[in-house]
């Protein structure tokens, strides 16, 4: 099993993939321990003194007028948590919990927020048990962090609520702790406060849809080099010195990844003696510029992502010079924009590749092939409905590309009077991700049975592999009609699962 040493520094994307996903262990670095205890002392010093400090002795938010005596701090902290775990709606998938309770160790063992090495320690030790808070999809606005969905992890922390143990089933927290030899944590001041008011949900989610999103990139270039072979393209508009002169990374690689599919074959820039064409339409010719525009979006988004991986966010933090001090670091609007901009992204990226679908199916401009790639057109309807549902897909990703982070709305008695909406941001993210993967898996079975339907000419060598791998994962080829959802769900795993750019790869080598 793969361990994370985590340290004071902060931590990486593969870090938080290797926890999230992975169920890697954690461990805590000597120094985390070292960089928490010193911190701790700071918290307690100040605790001791008359003077009121925000989070240390006085009350939260609105409330944080009122000097708590000594002798209320711990219901104090015990109470934000409880209170503050207001989530209602669906659970939240695991991994997000996962990255998100990863993300918040990260920040409280960095020594800027005050809490006990106990409780760092509590906290890797819960996932390393596999325990999971039950945390719901409503409840946080995206700024004082990701309150609710932290205040649920909090609580289990504190044997409340319910947990999900390493077997999926929810139980009662404080008995998943009792059954791994896990003591509830008692907090102390500032504690309370340390364990909800971060980012850790939005960049969680923000740095798996970066892994997701460059997995998708790679085999939208696979679909649309498919494609363009289908449709006996001009693969010329691909050459390099073309793309040179408009020097965006992100299309020099989609291009290039559409060549190395494309080497060999004996479809594309041929057979067109019934209608020569020098041009094709934009949704084949202009692939590059579309997919490569949503590539340097997300080396953007991979930027933003690594600047908050490297981030202590709490408010107050402790400072390296011992000074606590309020900030609004807690404010989510650097991630909330890149996850706004990713679905946007996502959505033109499923529009394009539809645009190409039905361009396959419309007999008036596939160039020969069958309508609607019907075994026999009339008597069949072929992939018609295929099609329809890639639209309706589609149509819901340029509904979620709409900004959350655009929005705001006021609360905690207007202390709280501009919000990030980054969770909400990162939660459609997630579903657009997951229809855009959908959309891809209908082009591709679209296209693959439309070069199988252009007898005696040679696909390239990558498209054959593309071919065989699968027909062999259970999506079937041309013929009459059948019953088309298990094809489609069949094609959906092979793009999900990888096996689509894996069976390129095994031809052209790793793909940008």
């Amino acid at each position: 099993m793969q361990t994370v040493v985590l340290g004071s520094s902060g931590t990486t994307a593969e870090d938080v993939l290797a926890v999230a996903r992975g169920a890697a262990r954690i461990e805590l670095a000597p120094e985390a321990l070292v960089a928490v205890a010193e911190s701790r002392e700071v918290i307690e010093a100040l605790a001791a003194k008359p003077e009121p400090v925000y989070g240390v002795s006085t009350g939260f938010g609105a409330l944080a007028t009122r000097h708590i005596s000594p002798e209320l701090r711990a219901q104090l902290q015990r109470n934000i948590v409880r209170s503050h775990a207001a989530g209602m709606g669906p659970h939240v998938e695991r991994e997000v919990v996962r990255a998100l309770m990863f993300l918040r160790l990260k920040t409280v063992a960095s020594g800027r927020t005050g809490v006990r090495p106990l409780v760092v320690q509590t906290m890797a030790d819960v996932l390393n048990a596999g325990i999971t808070p039950v945390v719901h999809e409503y409840g946080s606005l995206g700024c004082s962090g990701d309150l609710a969905p932290l205040s649920h992890c909090a609580l289990t922390l504190m044997g409340e609520g319910d947990a999900e143990g390493p077997d999926g089933i929810v139980r009662p927290a404080g008995e998943l702790l009792a059954e791994h030899g896990i003591e509830p944590v008692e907090l102390r001041e500032k504690e309370g406060l340390a364990l909800l008011n971060g980012t850790d949900g939005m960049l969680g989610m923000l740095v798996m849809a970066c892994g997701d999103m460059a997995r998708l990139f790679t085999a939208a270039d696979i679909t649309a080099a498919l494609s363009m072979e289908a449709l006996l393209g001009v693969s010329g508009v691909l050459a390099p010195e073309l793309h040179a002169i408009r020097p965006h990374p992100g299309q020099a690689a989609s291009a290039a990844n559409m060549v190395r599919v494309l080497a060999g074959s004996g479809l594309t820039g041929h057979h067109q003696d019934d209608a020569p064409r020098v041009q094709d339409a934009y949704s084949i010719r202009c692939a590059p510029q579309v997919a490569g525009a949503g590539r340097d979006t997300l080396s953007h988004a991979r930027l933003v992502a690594d600047r908050e991986l490297a981030a202590a966010v709490d408010n107050p933090v402790v400072l390296p010079d011992g000074r606590v001090e309020s900030n609004g670091n807690f404010h989510g609007a650097p991630v909330a924009y890149v996850l706004d901009f990713l679905a946007i992204a996502a959505a033109d990226l499923g529009s394009i590749a539809e645009r190409r679908t039905d361009r396959l199916l419309d007999k008036n401009r596939s160039h020969g092939l069958p309508a609607f790639l019907a075994g026999d057109p009339g008597v069949d309807s072929g992939l018609m409905i295929a099609q329809y549902t890639q639209a309706a897909l589609v149509s819901e990703l340029k509904r979620l590309a709409v900004p959350a982070s655009v929005d705001s709305i006021p609360s905690s008695a207007m202390q709280e009077d501009h919000v990030s909406m980054g969770w909400s941001a990162a939660r459609k993210l997630r579903t657009a991700i997951d229809n855009l993967t959908r959309i891809i898996a209908v082009e591709l079975y679209a296209a693959t049975r439309a070069i199988e339907l252009r007898e005696g000419l040679t696909p390239a060598p990558a498209t054959q592999a593309v071919l065989k791998a699968v027909r062999a994962a259970g999506v079937e080829g041309p013929g009459g009609d059948r019953f088309l959802a298990p094809d489609l769900a069949a094609a959906d795993a092979f793009v999900r699962g990888g096996q689509l750019v894996e069976a390129v790869e095994s031809v052209t080598g790793p793909l940008a």
